[in-house]
């Protein structure tokens, strides 16, 4: 099977009103096998003690050296993922949850911030980024929006055509996430959703936060080990039990059976060893990485690599036209069937103006971060 780039904005509105659009579809493997427990030779690193007491609804992930990339024994790795190589990543203060509704409002009410999906769309300014050439779709889809997930699907014929599980909600925001209708209200420690890139880097600058890198990310979700597939472990079968993603047959039904059909509220699911919820499954993460399909190839080999900060160029042959950032994490819509994203060196992509009801964030500060602040 194939999984595609259904996460951009442009696309989908172009998708709507353009039949000639192209797919931006990237390659996922048939199937997850089930995976041994961990490997013998797992090492478990010395936790690093916090320089001071960690900000209220953070943790301190110790500095240490990990193996990045797909792990050898993960029958899900793609290309993109590999080679894997070892990485130096210092201390750091993480968020110890996705950035939720309560949060981004406290935010958006200081500020009066209006993000991505909340603005007029600019046609000049999207059209520099589409193929030349590309017919400008009617005033009636370039309104204010995101993407929604059809949870009404029925049946899938092409699952190369994205199209058929995801549509272009006009009206669906941070505030109303399935579009005019809908709402957060009672919903405060959900994780924030519907959030573009320049929206994190926004909410980033008023909390004195950044968004992490993939290398520190990977080395959050490593916890206090430094060479495991899942946040958890090895272990692919406790996937329903220590995450939210999806049960079923995907995209057309979806089970719950744990415990939640979408998105879940923060800390539904036990931390990893070190803190941190939902490293797996629930939404996606934005990194500050930008997203190069070849860019663990270009890196020297047999090196340790120190604080990487990601590609210094772009590149993904599936979508050309338009710069795409990394997200990890995956979301409640991963499958085993389908992209087993939930693994911690899953890495996809997607362009800084898209948002979506499984798309959120956190943040991260270094401890010069924290002291400048005080």
């Amino acid at each position: 099977m194939t999984f595609n780039n259904y996460r951009s904005r442009k696309s989908l509105i172009k998708l709507v009103v353009i039949a000639t659009l192209l797919f931006s579809v990237t390659a996922c493997k048939k199937s997850a096998e089930v995976m041994n427990d961990a490997p013998d030779d797992a090492t478990i690193v010395e936790v690093e003690k916090a320089p001071f007491e960690a900000p209220e609804g953070m943790v301190w992930v110790p500095g240490k050296t990990f193996t990045m990339g797909a792990k050898d024994s993960d029958a899900m790795a793609m290309p993109r993922e590999k080679p894997s190589h070892e990485v130096r990543v210092d201390g750091f203060f993480m968020d110890a949850t996705e950035v939720t509704n309560d949060e981004f409002s406290a935010f958006a009410k200081a500020t009066q911030y209006k993000t991505v999906a909340e603005r007029p769309i600019d046609w000049e300014q999207m059209k520099k980024e589409l193929p030349e050439g590309t017919p400008k779709p009617a005033d009636s889809i370039l309104q204010p929006g995101s993407l929604v997930f059809n949870k009404d699907v029925e049946g899938v014929v092409d699952m190369n055509n994205y199209a058929q599980w995801w549509k272009w909600k006009i009206g669906a925001n941070w505030r109303q996430p399935y579009g005019p209708g809908s709402s957060i209200e009672g919903k405060g420690d959900y994780p924030v959703v519907h959030i573009a890139y320049e929206d994190a880097l926004a909410y980033c600058k008023w909390a004195n936060r950044k968004l992490p890198t993939e290398a520190q990310w990977e080395s959050a979700a490593q916890g206090t080990e430094t060479q495991q597939i899942f946040t958890w472990g090895d272990d692919s079968s406790k996937i329903g039990q220590k995450s939210n993603t999806w049960e079923g047959q995907f995209p057309v039904n979806n089970t719950g059976a744990d415990g939640f059909k979408y998105v879940a509220p923060v800390k539904s699911f036990d931390p990893n060893s070190l803190g941190l919820y939902d490293m797996a499954g629930n939404v996606w993460e934005w990194t500050s990485d930008l997203y190069n399909e070849d860019y663990y190839q270009t890196l020297p080999k047999d090196q340790v690599i120190s604080n990487p900060q990601g590609a210094n160029t772009y590149k993904n042959r599936q979508n050309p036209y338009q710069e795409e950032m990394v997200m990890k994490g995956g979301s409640y819509l991963c499958h085993a069937s389908y992209c087993a994203s939930y693994r911690i060196s899953a890495r996809m992509s997607t362009s800084r103006d898209s948002g979506s009801d499984h798309l959120g964030f956190r943040t991260v500060a270094t401890p010069a971060m924290i002291s400048a602040k005080n």
